[in-house]
């Protein structure tokens, strides 16, 4: 069903102008969108482990970013809200904001340059979006009930939701003048001992029982060394207790 909503989203960024698509597949294992049933005029970037994951590609020289099936960030009410990692992280912070992976990886877009176009989600992800990236084209998919529970319409209704989304957020299609400032994450964890794994991370602060802090010169070096936290933390998680 995923799969239908990228093509949508294609189809839609075609209509509007785009003349290349590039699909970068981010979701879980990051091997989910069916790449047989892929609109053809796409191309698709799959697999982890990628240097930028979820934005890689982004300094490619791309015009915009669309956030595709996004959901609200680590702590906060929405469906299937979390940030990079599904439980250990209870909230995320950038430069003192909380931060969904939409924030983050709009931070990281603005710093290349490069517009968000388009954010999907349930409603709650788009009021985050909207908070962000205000002027970007914003489409809710769902309406939020708990984190494992939402009102939905048919895949046929979105898609056409999708698609006339995307359509019109090629408008704002076009890069810009980035720039490259430093950047504070802080991570809270639901464990002590996910902390303690983490601060072992060179230029990684402990700063209480639970959170962790770093700075980087950029955003770009911010979300490298954000990766290299929740890798390490989820290592440490423990079968029985987490």
């Amino acid at each position: 069903m995923f799969t239908s909503d990228v093509n949508a989203c294609i189809a839609g960024l075609y209509a509007g102008g785009a003349t290349d698509v590039l699909v970068n597949e981010a979701h879980s294992s990051q091997r989910n969108v069916l790449l047989e049933d892929l609109d053809t005029r796409a191309r698709m970037l799959t697999g982890r482990h990628k240097p930028l994951s979820m934005m890689q590609g982004i300094d490619s020289g791309m015009d915009g970013v669309v956030f595709l099936g996004y959901h609200t960030g680590a702590g906060v009410e929405g469906v299937l809200s979390h940030t990079y990692l599904p439980n250990q992280i209870t909230g995320v912070w950038l430069d003192g904001v909380h931060a969904s992976e939409g924030r983050l990886n709009s931070a990281l877009a603005a710093e290349h340059g490069v517009p968000v176009l388009l954010v999907t989600g349930d409603d709650l992800t788009c009021e985050d979006a909207n908070d962000y990236v205000r002027d970007a084209q914003t489409v809710a998919v769902k309406e939020c009930v708990s984190r494992y529970a939402a009102i939905c319409t048919p895949p046929s209704v979105t898609a056409a939701a999708i698609e006339a989304g995307s359509r019109a957020a090629m408008a704002r299609a076009g890069r810009f003048a980035g720039s490259i400032s430093g950047h504070r994450i802080e991570v809270e964890f639901d464990a002590a001992h996910l902390a303690a794994a983490a601060a072992v991370v060179p230029t990684v602060e402990q700063l209480d029982v639970r959170r962790v802090g770093f700075d980087a010169v950029s955003m770009t070096e911010a979300m490298k060394a954000f990766k290299v936290v929740t890798a390490i933390a989820s290592g440490a998680v423990e079968g029985s207790y987490g």
